[in-house]
């Protein structure tokens, strides 16, 4: 059992507008791609099925909950393909092959708490990469003003009735399903993640501010990056 496990029911509900608009993203970064494509926190399949079914690479899924990866079967079945589905923690990543690219989607490196946790989910990824293969993921960019709205208000998304309450001290939300578990995330400036970047041997190929590949800047609300290693 995982804290995850209740949002596998929900979990197309609950991508909202981002899971309109990143699935062609990382498929585009699948074509380029050559051999498997690994993707940490794979979820309900949202994201693996489509690759597989346009692409048809091989798709590694990596995630903590059981139900999250059974609804990702599921749907694999029922798209008719086959996904690699295996039962771990990103910050364990460890894999007996290398890859051409890696993706975290729908925001889930918020999930991995604090510098030194996540620098050891890039350094797995740094070690799962071929020469010159690709990272890709995304955040949200903090804003104040979007926290103080939020902050404390039951609301819905897509249908889901949830609540966030923000720790400033900690840069953390907890986020809280009606009736369901609350669940922890952490965020991290660009900045931040440039260093995580840096620190793992990885270098920026790119930052967007959204999926259609428009630049970053200082309006963007979301960070969508690649990061390459070095050939």
């Amino acid at each position: 059992m995982s804290e995850y496990d209740a949002f596998a029911a929900v979990y197309d509900e609950w991508t909202g507008p981002i899971g309109e608009d990143d699935v062609d993203f990382y498929v585009s970064l699948a074509a380029e791609a050559v051999g498997p494509v690994v993707e940490l926190a794979v979820g309900n399949g949202r994201v693996a099925v489509p690759i597989a079914v346009r692409t048809g690479r091989r798709v590694i899924g990596i995630d903590v909950s059981p139900a999250m990866l059974a609804g990702a079967s599921e749907r694999a079945r029922a798209a008719g393909v086959e996904l690699d589905l295996r039962l771990g923690d990103m910050r364990e990543l460890a894999l007996e092959e290398r890859t051409d690219l890696v993706i975290c989607p729908f925001r889930s490196l918020l999930h991995v708490h604090g510098h030194d946790e996540r620098l050891r989910v890039f350094r797995g990824v740094f070690d799962t990469l071929s020469p010159g293969g690709r990272f890709a993921w995304n955040a949200f960019v903090f804003d104040p003003e979007i926290a103080a709205e939020l902050d404390g208000q039951w609301r819905e998304q897509g249908g889901v009735r949830h609540r966030v309450d923000y720790d400033h001290d900690e840069r953390r939300i907890d986020l809280s399903l009606e009736g369901g578990p609350t669940i922890p995330l952490w965020w991290a400036d660009p900045a931040e993640w440039d260093r995580l970047v840096e620190e793992s041997g990885l270098e920026v190929e790119a930052r967007y501010g959204w999926f259609d590949r428009s630049p970053f800047d200082e309006s963007s609300r979301e960070a969508v990056y690649m990061a390459r290693r070095p050939a």
